[in-house]
């Protein structure tokens, strides 16, 4: 793909950047308490004193007002280093749903706070209500002139590192229905909120979220009351392109990483990379690499052409198409580094965790299929 010179110059900062401050495997476990965490808030606070962590926010709220194609390539960039800023994702989904829908107090707070480095999160799924958005049932309701929730949400990433916890619960209507879900902007340290780190293969990340006799006023509102569910459409494009762009680095990082390890580990008198079944194997690797990649860029550019428009269909294509990329290119490339691929002194058994998940988070692969059929005409509904 064409870069502009300014494009060039600026990832050439990133990744020197990165190869200076988390190049090594060494670094990047000191920067995450042996790799337990995914996100070093000391490398993060740097991003952010270098304006990188603003990139895509208005210039007003000190951002630089970048669109999507530069983000993806910071993400892609970013992901490709190893670089532990685990907290970023997260912040700029949230950034952008205030931007759209919050007050002017509110995006000043959010948005300046994010490209100064504060980590934001945002809660939607619970126990019974995952890819089923509309099953949702933590409530939050009228009392006085403001509001009292009471539920649970699990799965909230970063929510242990956030300043703030933009909730998505139910305001009217019964479980089962898209109408009457609304957006809250919650502080995390909000008495009646308690969070609980949940133990997974990728260290600390996720979280569940208890809500008792939660008590916010009325302007934790973001957005319209009972108007969440398209405000969550909304944010579609780029949070499946935030993803996407991540697992194309995560990708191209574990297909670098094993063409080094083929080219120098021999077996047989010659490097493994000579044999004709693995050369096969990673050129089409490369190519499923390069065909995401496109895709990717593609969607980013249509929506740089027209920010307010959502594409389901492109948006689900480039998630789908990098994730499950993603997940095939490592797990081929721990095969192809036999036990090495699977020891925790090399860096392939953390990218093989990350990208299996990938295919889970934000939309399972299994729900982008069925949204990208639904816009073919294609449902489960007889006729």
């Amino acid at each position: 793909m064409h870069l502009t010179d300014e494009q060039r110059s600026f990832l050439e900062a990133v990744q020197d950047f990165c190869s200076r401050e988390a190049g090594t495997r060494a670094q990047r476990l000191a920067l995450t308490d042996g790799g337990r965490d995914n996100h070093s808030p000391e490398l993060y606070r740097r991003m952010a004193d270098l304006g990188w962590l603003g990139l895509a926010l208005p210039e007003e709220f000190g951002g630089g007002g970048a669109g999507m194609t530069d983000l993806c390539l910071f993400l892609e960039t970013t992901a490709r280093a190893m670089a532990p800023i685990g907290g970023f994702t997260t912040s700029i989904i949230v950034a952008a749903a205030y931007e759209r829908f919050g007050s002017p107090e509110q995006k000043k707070r959010i948005l300046s706070g994010v490209a100064r480095g504060a980590i934001e999160a945002i809660a939607m799924s619970e126990p019974e209500a995952g890819s089923d958005v509309a099953n949702l049932s933590c409530r939050a309701e009228r009392r006085g002139d403001g509001f009292v929730v009471n539920g649970q949400k699990t799965w909230c990433s970063n929510a242990h590192l956030a300043e703030h916890i933009l909730l998505v619960a139910r305001t009217s209507g019964r479980a089962g229905e898209h109408a009457g879900l609304t957006m809250f902007e919650v502080p995390a340290t909000a008495a009646g909120l308690s969070i609980s780190g949940i133990d997974t293969m990728g260290g600390r990340e996720v979280n569940d979220l208890y809500f008792t006799d939660c008590v916010l006023p009325a302007d934790a509102v973001v957005g319209q009351l009972d108007h969440g569910w398209r405000q969550l459409m909304a944010g579609l494009n780029l949070e499946r392109l935030i993803l996407a762009s991540l697992m194309l680095g995560t990708a191209q990082r574990a297909f670098d990483d094993v063409v080094d390890y083929v080219k120098q580990r021999r077996q047989f008198g010659r490097p493994i990379g000579s044999f004709q079944v693995l050369r096969h194997r990673l050129a089409d690797l490369a190519t499923e690499i390069e065909c995401a990649r496109l895709l990717v860029y593609a969607t980013a550019a249509q929506v740089d052409r027209d920010p307010g428009t959502v594409l389901p269909r492109e948006s689900s294509m480039a998630k789908l198409k990098a994730t499950e990329t993603a997940r095939r290119v490592t797990l081929d490339a721990m095969q192809m580094m036999g036990g090495y691929g699977y020891a925790t002194e090399f860096d392939m058994e953390r990218l093989v965790r990350s990208s299996i998940v990938s295919t889970v988070y934000g939309g399972t692969s299994e729900i982008q299929r069925d949204i990208i059929a639904k816009t073919f005409g294609l449902t489960d509904q007889p006729r």
